[in-house]
């Protein structure tokens, strides 16, 4: 199992910011980047609902899920699947565990946080964080999502060691939050994570960032070097 490809749930925690002063209708690409950049830069805590689905055209599939996210940065988080139920993904400050029983029954995986094979616990941080380090932005476009009018950004990796061929974002145009976030890899899957409802700087609960295996269920430990 690839851990990182089931830690991309754990996206979109950002928080509204200061509008840039262009019309929206006139923002440029940088323009809605920027503001989507300066909205997750105020972020603490947060809980997201969010539906999700990945088309892989390699075997002609379709999966979807749904979930919420709870989240303290910049360590701790829970993705908790309600589809499929029992599935879960959190990390507790020092470790990620991914538990998924609806596909590997009776096995969790632990891997170091850090690890570059773990993934990032915040999603969004890869995009949001110093973007234009790591990506080049080319134009979007408007789109309702939902009824919630949104610009798009589409990022594309600088270099050839990113898991992802292209990055597209949604920021809401009232208040800058992340809407939807689609991301390609080089075989052409793609996952498209929708945000549903978000409660930023909401309380979460700690008991959320606590991870104990059930009884029976082995612990593979992922890669630590």
């Amino acid at each position: 199992m690839r851990i990182r490809t089931q830690l991309s749930i754990a996206c979109v925690a950002i928080l509204a910011g200061a509008l840039a002063a262009a019309p929206l209708a006139a923002q440029s690409a940088d323009a809605t980047l920027d503001r989507a950049v300066s909205a997750y830069a105020t972020v603490k805590t947060s809980r997201i609902s969010f539906t999700q689905r990945i088309d892989n055209p390699l075997t002609g599939t379709s999966v979807s899920s749904r979930g919420e996210l709870q989240q303290r940065r910049p360590s701790r988080f829970e993705v908790k699947f309600s589809e499929p139920a029992g599935d879960r993904i959190v990390s507790d400050g020092s470790w990620v565990w991914v538990y998924l029983p609806s596909t590997n029954p009776g096995q969790v995986i632990r891997a170091k946080l850090g690890d570059p094979s773990a993934g990032t616990p915040d999603f969004a941080a890869q995009f949001l964080e110093s973007p234009r380090s790591n990506y080049t932005v080319t134009g979007g476009a408007a789109a309702t999502i939902d009824g919630s009018a949104t610009h798009s950004v589409v990022l594309k990796p600088k270099s050839t060691a990113s898991p992802f061929a292209t990055v597209t974002l949604w920021v809401n145009d009232s208040d800058a939050l992340l809407r939807r976030v689609e991301t390609v890899d080089g075989s052409g899957v793609t996952r498209q994570i929708t945000v549903t409802h978000f409660a930023r700087n909401a309380p979460v609960d700690a008991s959320a960032f606590v991870f104990k295996a059930p009884n029976g269920v082995k612990v593979f430990e992922g890669p630590t070097d």
